[in-house]
């Protein structure tokens, strides 16, 4: 018997080059290229409550991917950062992908990979068609 917790799975790290548009449950560790405030928002009940996005550039040695960052993510995007992304998903955004992590999800800080990213290799900037699949 093993001591780990039953329901625990290890979890299988997916590349950014393997990314599909529809992809969810994804993990995935990768590096901070850079990252921008795209929108600031405060909200009517406290100052506490803002929203913040940040679009960020992230990638590994198969390739880049633009990543929306929301409020208390923001912080955790630093240049340079590696970071984990587990339970991430593909959004759909004016026909390109997004790597995005919601409520069930998490950014973790990690170690510094050892990979360099791959710059020419920019998920973002291929465009996709919606094509309806009459069956």
């Amino acid at each position: 018997m093993s001591d780990s917790k039953p329901g625990l799975r290890k979890p299988v790290f997916t590349k950014v080059g393997e990314l599909r548009p529809g992809a969810s449950g994804l993990t995935v560790e990768v590096k901070v290229v850079n990252s921008k405030l795209v929108m600031q928002k405060g909200r009517p009940d406290g100052p506490q409550r803002q929203m913040r996005i940040a679009e960020c550039l992230v990638g590994d040695e198969t390739g880049m991917i633009v990543f929306t960052a929301r409020n208390d993510q923001v912080e955790l995007m630093k240049e340079g950062a590696t970071v984990i992304l587990r339970n991430a998903k593909i959004d759909m955004f004016k026909g390109s992908m997004r790597l995005a992590v919601d409520k069930w999800g998490r950014v973790e800080v990690t170690e510094p990979a050892s990979f360099t990213v791959k710059e020419e290799n920019n998920l973002s900037l291929i465009e996709f068609e919606l094509v309806n699949v009459v069956e």
